[in-house]
């Protein structure tokens, strides 16, 4: 039979809180990647750790609609209450991708009252990419 582990005090006035709701941040980063066919962003504390997100397709919009300027605005307000509640007033702006919503997310952005400290575009380019395959057929 397994030994009994000892408690160590009581935990009835220990106070359980959670984590997320205590963290308080002030100064964080918006990572907006807007593709074709949908807009996802997620906001992060200075060390890159997640703690809201939202995308086109969570907020509701299906098909084609996920592509729309309204829907990345929409996804962008949804993922900034969140970081608004938490105390977040200045963030650094990561836009990523050739999509619609880029304009529409950074317009959101601004509306929501956070202080922009830089605007960064952070679009992959290849310098003359990777080699090509070889022909199949001379």
């Amino acid at each position: 039979m397994p030994k009994a582990i000892p408690r160590i005090g009581s935990r009835k006035n220990a106070r359980i809180s959670s984590v997320k709701s205590t963290r308080r941040i002030p100064k964080g980063v918006i990572h907006v990647q807007a593709s074709f066919h949908n807009t996802i962003v997620a906001v992060t504390d200075v060390r890159g750790r997640v703690f809201s997100w939202s995308s086109a397709g969570t907020c509701g919009f299906k098909g084609t609609r996920r592509g729309t300027p309204f829907a990345a605005q929409t996804a962008t307000a949804n993922a900034i209450r969140t970081a608004v509640d938490q105390g977040m007033q200045r963030a650094e702006v990561m836009i990523k991708g050739p999509g619609l919503g880029r304009d529409a997310a950074l317009r959101a952005i601004r509306r929501s009252g956070i202080l922009l400290t830089f605007v960064r575009d952070v679009t992959p380019m290849p310098h003359n990419g990777c080699r090509p395959p070889k022909k199949r057929r001379v």
